[in-house]
């Protein structure tokens, strides 16, 4: 398999053209649980290229029913990113103050159980911006949201055929 770069400057662009509307060709799930991992995933896809269409463990979309777990939940997205091994893009995890543009924070409760997945769009004076969906974001600071614990989702590269 060969290993390509990831857009960050494509997932950026994706995320300022879209944080604050829907692409249509993608379900709205602010009224099923949240669009947050949804709009996430589109952002990684823009600066990626590439699905993984593996069953069940993948991380794809082709429409409401048929797409990947990791596609729209905020632990199977993590999962998928972080232990990937196939085609598309693979991440580790970091500190906030590791993270760039087009990466991806997550945000959970003191137990760790995390529910928000927000892309990294900018810094301002030592604050990293964000973009999100369900609540509509864009530049957003990192700070403005309650949260008692984070983790960071850096993209390493994308995995092609």
């Amino acid at each position: 398999m060969n290993v390509k770069a990831y857009d960050r400057a494509a997932a950026a662009a994706y995320a300022k053209k879209w944080a604050l509307s829907r692409n249509p060709a993608y379900y709205n799930f602010n009224y099923i649980g949240g669009d947050c991992t949804n709009f996430a995933s589109q952002c990684v896809f823009a600066g990626a290229g590439v699905m993984n269409f593996t069953p069940t463990f993948g991380w794809y979309y082709k429409s409401l029913a048929d797409r990947a777990p990791a596609w729209t939940g905020v632990e199977f997205f993590y999962n998928f990113l972080i232990n990937n091994e196939g085609l598309g893009p693979f991440a580790e995890e970091r500190s906030a103050d590791e993270l760039e543009i087009g990466d991806i924070i997550q945000l959970g409760t003191a137990t760790r159980d995390f529910y928000h997945s927000p892309v990294v769009v900018g810094f301002s004076n030592g604050r990293i911006l964000v973009a999100a969906h369900t609540v509509d974001a864009y530049n957003r600071p990192l700070s403005s949201y309650r949260f008692a614990y984070s983790r960071g989702i850096h993209i390493l590269g994308v995995r092609m055929e």
